[in-house]
């Protein structure tokens, strides 16, 4: 049986991760990302609440309550771990030390524009990191499904929902394929096993240009 889809997106992501890399992952789907990074490869994962070093979330029963992400969850760090004030761990994301920032998103828009903190109709307590990460990251890419759970398109030529930053996304991984964010707009690059190019042009709010030859990500048996 192959990867779920959510697995699929994951690991299509941590394929973007080089040998070492500082890198931030966000909550929901990114956080899978730290599953798909080959061991031979050295990479520093930040937590902004003040690690470097950070590991997969912590098996059930053994939880360290002094080490969690900065959404309170439960992770493990790697030999070499470094901690630090949340001061100094905005320093290092405000002065462009992140290569890859790996985020969820609810709308993105063509030209790069990213809103991933305001949720329709529910009580947000503000956006966190985010803004920053999204600014100062070398890389930005955005995790998300390609339409709301109503059908309407995620991937716009502007966003409705309060910005977290602006032209700052390069790279989209949505559970039908992998779009670049390009001078000129949404570019289709990547297809997974079972969609098709005009599917996504069809469920995208913004105009799609297809790359002369689309790679199909197949699902691993």
């Amino acid at each position: 049986m192959g990867l779920a889809i959510k697995e699929m997106m994951a690991k299509r992501a941590a394929e973007e991760v080089e040998n070492g890399y500082v890198v931030n992952l966000g909550f929901g789907i990114p956080q899978k990302v730290v599953n798909y990074i080959p061991k031979e490869k050295t990479v520093f994962l930040h937590a902004e609440n003040g690690i470097l070093g950070a590991g997969p979330a912590a098996e059930k029963g053994k939880e360290d309550p002094d080490i969690v992400d900065s959404g309170c969850v439960p992770i493990t760090t790697v030999p070499g771990a470094s901690y630090f004030d949340s001061a100094d761990s905005f320093g290092l994301v405000r002065t462009g030390k992140l290569d890859i920032t790996v985020l969820g998103a609810l709308e993105v828009a063509s030209n790069g524009d990213l809103a991933n903190w305001m949720v329709p109709g529910g009580l947000v307590p503000g956006m966190g990191g985010a803004m920053d990460l999204a600014k100062k990251a070398k890389k930005v890419i955005a995790i998300t499904m390609h339409t709301d759970k109503k059908g309407n398109p995620k991937l716009k030529r502007k966003c409705d929902l309060p910005l977290t930053a602006v032209n700052c996304v390069s790279l989209i991984i949505t559970d039908l394929g992998v779009l670049e964010v390009t001078d000129e707009g949404f570019l289709l690059k990547e297809l997974f096993e079972g969609h098709t190019i005009d599917e996504v042009i069809e469920k995208t709010g913004a105009p799609v240009k297809v790359a002369d030859v689309v790679k199909v990500i197949k699902s691993e048996e």
